[in-house]
């Protein structure tokens, strides 16, 4: 298990206790085969700090994501929200989970709805939760696109979806899921459909937003740089696991396991004096989750693969050095004692 620390935080918000999601895939008349899209993850989550999920297509990043929503069920595991178990509550009884707890979702061409202006598209939430009246909607409006930056805002409200750029309707979602002042955040992958200097104005909004609310997020991402410009920590999944979790200077400069060494080497290159040099490549693709290997499950890419253990047994995640965890075979027996020296993470 392991948490992020940060000295000025309250209680953790958000509490995924060996959270497992599977789903079930007919094979014959009366058999199922399981595929485990997340097996076994703990994490914690406190106010204000931002949690970023990187890896391969498939990895259970945004199945994680949202089961810390409810919007999936686990299959086993508990999931806490303000130390509220939430897991098995029925849906009706979490309409203040839906005001506290929202989501910037991928695509912002399909997420919004192409009938509802920019107006009717933030007033809606405010309906549903029963907010305000007229004028109240109108000021709250006014405001969370003036937090987004589309202003003057007169202008925005009568626009539809298709009259916005990629950028402004990713900032109309970012403003959707503020306009109910949540606490927590699911963003995932919020700038990867979208031009590259638009994905720093929207990070650089989001990173002031939540300065300026103290809100959580989990940030679902491939794209390792944009995690180390706006989270507190990352952690690295591969077929449902967590297999390495820090801080980003820690995982970008220092990675332990192998298969964060090749996700980070895979980035390209922008010296050109180094585009010869000799990459950290991993073979083949990652196995489906419906059959996950013995022991180890990256062992069957792995350059450091020993027979007889990465196979048989599954390394356990452990703290390698001070607030740096790993699940690997390479650092059995080492614990963040042996590494004193080492700067630990906030």
């Amino acid at each position: 298990m392991w948490e992020i620390k940060v000295t000025n935080a309250m209680d953790h918000l958000l509490r995924l206790e060996d959270i497992r999601v599977h789903f079930y895939v007919r094979k014959m008349l009366f058999r199922s085969t399981p595929v485990r899209a997340v097996d076994g993850v703990t994490l914690r989550i406190s106010k204000g700090i931002t949690l970023a999920l990187v890896g391969e297509s498939g990895s259970g990043k945004t199945t994680l994501g949202r089961a810390s929503l409810r919007l999936l069920k686990p299959t086993s595991g508990r999931c806490y929200f303000d130390d509220i178990d939430i897991t098995d509550e029925p849906e009706r009884r979490l309409k203040w989970l839906r005001r506290r707890a929202q989501a910037v979702f991928q695509d912002p061409y399909s997420s919004l709805d192409p009938f509802m202006n920019v107006y009717q598209t933030l007033e809606e939430p405010l309906i549903i939760h029963k907010i305000g009246n007229s004028s109240q909607k109108k000021e709250k409006v006014e405001k969370a696109l003036e937090d987004v930056q589309m202003v003057p805002s007169s202008q925005f409200m009568p626009k539809y979806p298709h009259m916005l750029s990629g950028g402004q309707r990713q900032r109309l979602g970012v403003a959707r899921a503020l306009i109910l002042e949540p606490d927590y955040i699911l963003a995932d992958e919020p700038v990867s459909m979208i031009d590259a200097s638009s994905r720093v104005e929207i990070l650089s909004l989001l990173r002031e937003l939540q300065q300026r609310y103290g809100i959580a997020f989990l940030y679902i991402t491939h794209d390792i740089a944009t995690a180390r410009y706006f989270s507190d920590q990352i952690g690295v999944m591969y077929l449902g696991k967590i297999v390495e979790m820090s801080t980003p200077e820690q995982i970008i400069q220092n990675p332990l396991h192998p298969y964060t060494k090749a996700l980070i080497a895979a980035v390209p290159e922008p010296d050109p004096s180094n585009r010869f040099r000799e990459r950290y490549t991993i073979p083949g693709d990652p196995p489906t989750p419906a059959h996950v290997p013995s022991g180890c499950p990256f062992h069957p890419r792995c350059p450091e693969f020993m027979k007889g253990t990465c196979d048989v047994v599954a390394p356990q995640l452990q703290e390698v050095r001070p607030g740096h965890f790993t699940s690997c075979h390479l650092y059995a027996g080492l614990d963040s004692r042996s590494q004193a020296t080492d700067t630990t993470a906030p």
